[in-house]
């Protein structure tokens, strides 16, 4: 084999190999750009995360934690001065709470959970108690 020959054989090998690097560096690029959003990603939701649990602390360490937040307390201040059992709209109007329909619902909702946590009993539909201390 005669120099020339063997210089043209390097010469096409380096090309290939130096089209292998491009392509290879191409795909580094793209990987890190991806791996950079993804660990932004877990980054956000890992503040997500511990924000929640400082926000909720108080609400899934309290003793019974159907009644922890506020809202839940502000309903039973209510339902533990009222003569009778009352409605969800009723419940909004002595809280100051306009009675649409949303606020009425997602009042109703809460009375449904404390009724299920033993909190509140619903002897007639619709209508919430306090539940009676056991002795």
């Amino acid at each position: 084999m005669n120099l020339p020959a063997v210089l043209d054989l390097i010469a096409a090998r380096e090309t290939t190999a130096r089209q292998d690097a491009d392509r290879l560096r191409e795909q580094i690029t793209t990987l890190t750009a991806e791996l950079a959003r993804v660990e932004g990603e877990l980054a956000d939701l890992a503040t997500t995360r511990t924000t929640l649990r400082t926000l909720t602390a108080a609400e899934f360490t309290a003793d019974d934690p159907a009644i922890a937040s506020v809202p839940y307390q502000q309903i039973l201040h209510v339902l533990a001065t009222a003569p009778t059992g009352m409605r969800a709209k009723g419940i909004c109007l002595a809280l100051g709470v306009e009675p649409s329909p949303k606020h009425v619902e997602a009042t109703r909702a809460k009375l449904k959970r404390m009724v299920n946590r033993h909190v509140l009993t619903e002897d007639e539909p619709g209508v919430f108690t306090l539940t009676p201390k056991r002795t």
